[in-house]
């Protein structure tokens, strides 16, 4: 069986709370949605379909093992309805249409976006969100601006060389 370990006690009751809320809000449940065991922050990866825009599981960057399913007709509405939500993180692209990546790839307004893949990581790819899902990046060459100030200096010169 396949565990999902929380990093503490608070992150646990909040994954516990969204998928009651998802459960609440009318998603189906597909997998898990459950406590494993009796000890530690042990969640089942957990699958809901039949999810809304407006439920709290839809809305919201969950850091859990919680998958939601939402259904659409057209790529027009995929970026509509990704682009309006607060969060930009990431996302996943899985398929064989050129066209419907870099379609996708170009309107999404996300840090990351995997494409036939999820979760792949290198240390010399920046990672960061978009809108409320962080500042700055991590990773490669532009994780340094986190560290760097710009300062100008502009003074005039006795006797510049070049004249």
């Amino acid at each position: 069986m396949l565990r999902v370990l929380q990093i503490d006690q608070e992150q646990f009751n909040k994954v516990l709370r969204f998928i009651n809320a998802g459960k609440e809000e009318g998603a189906t449940l597909v997998a898990g949605g459950e406590r494993i065991g009796n000890r530690g922050f042990y969640i089942q990866p957990t699958v809901f379909s039949d999810v809304k825009d407006d439920m709290a599981i839809a809305k919201h960057e969950i850091f859990g093992p919680v998958q939601t399913i939402l259904k659409f007709k057209t790529l027009d509405e995929v970026i509509q309805r990704a682009n309006a939500s607060r969060y930009g993180l990431a996302a996943g692209i899985f398929s064989n249409n050129i066209h419907t990546i870099n379609t996708l790839s170009r309107a999404l307004r996300v840090g990351t976006i995997w494409v036939n893949c999820y979760y792949v990581f290198d240390a010399a790819i920046p990672f960061g969100g978009y809108k409320m899902s962080g500042f700055g990046r991590e990773k490669g060459i532009y994780c340094l601006q986190n560290y760097l100030q710009v300062k100008s200096v502009v003074s005039t010169l006795d006797n510049p060389a070049w004249l």
